[in-house]
């Protein structure tokens, strides 16, 4: 009698293992991207700072638009790219830090299908946002801030550049760190909710059967940017009030603050945020996310 054969059916791994985002990628992608976004939405900026400099009984435009159309009108379009160069180089800078960091801590938050779990999102977000405050976004935004409050006075400063040679040869280097805490706090703040939001429409699109490419990208990151502005104005308020040229602590940012405009005084400059959040949301996450897929496509093992 023939001996039977069992033929036992070969096992394989039908899942794949997690797509792991190379740091590289994420610095150059998150750089490239912070670039663009900066550049296409510094005017939002622009205007969204010197509202919030504004004080009390000041005679000039509130209207963001209005304000807009007043200082091109009196001191030319150019200057509403005053301090530009210093926020695109900054924003370059941190949308790098805060991209190597996010992925970094998502590639070993997510789980074995490389999902991330909004909890963990908003963490890696936080996190991100911790990190890119104290090495890019702090001294950047102390020099931008400086030169805008300044242009709308008796302009001592001639660049960014001069600007910071000034401030720390009157104050020494803790000055480019004025207003660090506030921040960080506002930093950690908005990056928890614009990742955090990101990752979870993201994976929402995934669920619904979107294909992801730069349009879902940029509406994903756009709807972001808007939960991001409401969520996160007051701490954006009370950094710009801190890192004036004049410079204050966080208790007497948010005095002020009170004392000029009250408790809505801490939303100040949203309709411009929001303008540029909406847009920067979908360019920094569509390029980015493009940038990516080109310098790293999904590799299969």
């Amino acid at each position: 009698m023939a001996a039977q054969l069992s033929v036992q059916p070969s096992v394989t791994n039908v899942n794949p293992r997690k797509h792991i985002t190379p740091q590289w990628v994420s610095l150059v992608s998150g750089g490239i991207a912070g670039g663009v976004e900066a550049a296409v939405t510094y005017p939002f900026e622009y205007s969204k700072t010197r509202l919030q400099l504004i004080q009390h009984g000041s005679t000039t435009k509130t209207n963001p638009l209005r304000l807009i159309a007043e200082v091109a009108r009196q001191e030319g379009p150019r200057s509403l790219y005053t301090g530009c160069t210093t926020l695109i180089v900054g924003t370059a800078g941190k949308a790098a830090v805060r991209f190597v960091s996010y992925d970094t801590i998502r590639n070993a938050l997510s789980d074995e299908h490389g999902k991330l779990s909004a909890g963990g999102g908003i963490l890696a977000g936080m996190a991100a946002g911790a990190v890119e405050s104290v090495l890019a976004v702090t001294p950047t935004e102390r020099i931008k801030t400086a030169l805008i409050d300044d242009a709308k006075t008796h302009r001592q400063f001639n660049s960014g550049i001069h600007a910071a040679r000034v401030l720390v040869q009157r104050h020494g280097l803790p000055e480019l760190y004025r207003g660090l805490v506030s921040t960080t706090v506002k930093q950690s703040a908005t990056s928890a909710v614009r990742m955090g939001t990101y990752n979870i429409l993201k994976e929402m699109s995934k669920q619904q059967g979107l294909s992801p490419n730069a349009l879902t990208s940029f509406g994903t990151g756009a709807l972001a940017g808007i939960v991001t502005v409401y969520a996160t104005q007051p701490f954006d308020t009370i950094k710009t009030r801190a890192q004036s040229v004049q410079g204050a602590g966080i208790v007497d940012a948010v005095s002020s603050v009170m004392r000029d405009y009250g408790i809505k005084g801490f939303w100040k400059g949203s309709s411009m945020r929001l303008g540029r959040l909406f847009l920067s949301g979908g360019i920094v996450f569509s390029v980015y996310e493009q940038v990516s897929a080109m310098l790293a496509p999904v590799v299969r093992d």
